[in-house]
């Protein structure tokens, strides 16, 4: 055999002008650039923090001057107590007015503003590439501080959630950014807010994580992180220290009492289930009026009225009610009364379309519902050693896990706003219960019915992208390698003869083996070419490579970025070409995990040949690399 032909056996060396297409290929310089934009973002995300917190703190203010100018007839931003009002009947109409308000600013401002935040943020993200119309940003909390200081069953959470989304999708819009960039942009904006509220950053990254993002990645952590964090310092700069619900210390449960918080978790599982098809019910009842949607806030304010003459203290933001039920000394008829009374008021406001949020009164309505189980169990099992408080705080988050399903954001959630470390344990157990039965009982939670109706489809499984798992080498497919001084003539003869007419692409080399590019199969054998001229004059581009060791979802993003559908693969470590990878070896890789499911996987290494063609020679070298084990993935 000749000299290039034995050569051949040792691999075809690579050009050195490939050392930069390499380089490329295994993204060092896009890692560079992506690391500069992650701090950019970071920055961002600081900066949009910093203003969502004063917001956060105005909005509070907001809210206490409305609910004083409307139940107290006085100007002022201290905390107000609209169950202390002396309107007597006429209450009824103060929400039914704030209603109007809220209609007409949602008519002639931005139907954005109805709902409670976290679904719209959410189908944002999903549909709109996170574009958020920037007069959310103001018009939000002003519309859900009317709404809320008239009287609506309202926290303050959801409309800062959707303030700092939306703020955060502005300054992503008025930057060069990447739709990707903007949705971490809008998450850090929208769980500032929360943090800022509650001085809760840890549990505002895991909504970013679970209702948001639905990722868990380093370049949407840190950016969402600093804000949370920045959020934090907000809080403690401008609201009271401490817990947001201080409660009594609660001790380490016994294995009874854990088994009862169980149980109370399956329980408030079925009611949060319930609870999120009877606030749709309602939603849907009220698409039915003949009357301009508009109006529908107005009309379930005169609901909220109704509700606040016969229990004033359902009106309003009513963290105080959480506080109260977490002190364990409420009555059991005051407990059950503050559930039911603070439940229909709040379904029926939130089904009208005002403009207000769910997790406030999910609390309340959670709390209540488990303090008043964990009374009925201590009468049933005395030497339990069940805490009323313990059921009550375990009922609030329970409620909110089983309605969002989000499990991991309800158990830190009520740790930071109590302060209570030892309930880390019967949280866990309570939420999961609750989080399981409401898996089975709904297809769809209270913040992703909404948009599901309209066909949006929300993630629910987090996990690495499937082509993050594999690499080229796994798929890889074998090639045929000509010489590019030979022509079109014998390269024709030459692959008629070896019945490798399928390819849709070859690798095209010099005298000395170093690669020079591809040539499509539909160029080949074009017949607009001269039969004479060396097949290295087809070649159209210099070709991109890739690294055997890279991922395929690095080949994907390689692929689109150069408008390719096959990549030459080229090991570095020998600059020997391997073969070719093609969308279809991809999509052979992307089908056998995901018929191997969740567990772990073995794909097969194909063993792969290259033929090449010399010039001036009669013969032609198959190389055989040495067949790799099976990999597990």
């Amino acid at each position: 055999m000749d000299h290039t032909a034995k050569h051949s056996h040792n691999r075809i060396p690579i050009s050195v002008s490939l050392d930069e297409t390499m380089s490329l290929n295994d993204m060092n310089q896009a890692q560079a650039g992506n690391k500069k934009r992650l701090a950019m973002l970071s920055g961002f995300a600081v900066a949009v923090a910093i203003c969502i917190s004063f917001i956060a703190k105005g909005l509070v203010y907001l809210i206490n001057l409305f609910t004083n100018l409307a139940f107290n007839h006085t100007w002022s931003v201290a905390p107000g107590n609209p169950g202390g009002h002396h309107y007597g009947l006429f209450v009824i109409i103060v929400p039914a007015i704030g209603g109007l308000i809220v209609g007409l600013m949602a008519l002639y401002g931005s139907k954005a503003i109805r709902g409670h935040g976290i679904p719209e943020a959410m189908e944002q993200i999903l549909t709109n590439n996170s574009k958020i119309r920037p007069s959310i940003t103001y018009l939000k909390p002003l519309s859900s501080a009317i709404s809320i200081g008239t009287g609506g069953p309202f926290g303050a959470e959801g409309p800062i959630i959707a303030t700092g989304g939306a703020l955060g999708s502005t300054i992503g819009q008025l930057f060069r950014i990447s739709a990707y960039e903007r949705k971490i942009l809008l998450t850090a904006g929208a769980t500032a807010g929360m943090s800022a509220i509650f001085g809760s950053p840890v549990a505002a990254i895991f909504l970013a994580i679970e209702l948001l993002l639905f990722e868990f990645s380093p370049r949407s952590i840190i950016p969402v992180a600093l804000a949370c964090i920045t959020g934090a310092a907000g809080h403690h700069l401008l609201f009271e220290a401490g817990p947001v619900f201080p409660s009594p210390v609660m001790e380490s449960p016994s294995n009874m009492a854990l088994i009862t918080y169980s149980i109370i978790g399956i329980a408030i599982g079925l009611l949060a289930a319930g609870v999120t098809k009877i606030v749709y019910l309602i939603e849907d009842a009220f698409e039915k009026l003949p009357v301009h949607w508009a109006w529908w806030p107005a009309i379930g304010g005169l609901a909220v009225g109704l509700v606040g003459y016969f229990a004033p203290y359902t009106l309003g933001v009513g963290y105080e009610n959480i506080t109260h039920v977490l002190s364990g000394q409420m009555t059991l008829q005051l407990i059950v009364s503050l559930a039911v009374m603070k439940f229909i008021s709040w379904a029926i406001a939130l089904g009208s379309g005002t403009s207000g949020g769910t997790l406030a009164p999910l609390l309340t309505i959670g709390g209540a519902t488990g303090a008043a189980l964990g009374i009925a169990a201590m009468a049933i099992f005395p030497q339990a050693g069940i805490n009323v408080s313990m059921a009550a705080l375990i009922g609030m988050s329970a409620m909110f896990a089983g309605a969002s399903r989000a499990l991991l954001t309800s158990i830190i959630f009520a740790i930071e706003t109590t302060g209570q470390e030892n309930a880390l344990l019967p949280l866990l157990a309570g939420c999961i219960a609750a989080y399981i039965v409401s898996y089975f009982l709904m297809e769809n939670t209270i913040m992703t019915e909404k948009i599901a109706r309209r066909g949006v489809k929300t993630p629910d499984i987090y996990q690495p992208d499937v082509l993050e798992k594999i690499t080229v080498e796994q798929v890889l497919s074998d090639a045929t390698v000509i010489n590019g001084d030979t022509s079109v003539k014998e390269v024709r003869i030459f692959l008629e003869q070896q019945k490798d007419q399928q390819r849709n692409y070859y690798i095209v080399v010099n005298n000395e083996g170093i690669f020079k590019g591809i040539v499509s199969a539909s160029n080949l054998f074009s017949m607009h070419h001269e039969i004479t001229q060396p097949i290295q004059t087809l070649i159209k581009r210099k070709a991109t490579v890739i690294s055997p060791r890279n991922t395929l979802k690095t080949a994907v993003q390689l692929m689109a970025s150069e408008n390719v559908d096959v990549l030459p693969v080229v090991d570095r470590t020998n600059n020997s070409v391997l073969g070719v990878l093609s969308y279809k070896d991809i999509l052979s890789g992307y089908r056998q995990m995901a018929e191997e499911g969740q567990g772990t996987i073995a794909i097969s290494l194909r063993r792969r040949t290259l033929k090449m063609l010399v010039h001036g020679k009669k013969g032609f070298a198959v190389l055989k690399p040495t067949p790799k084990k099976e990999a597990d993935v």
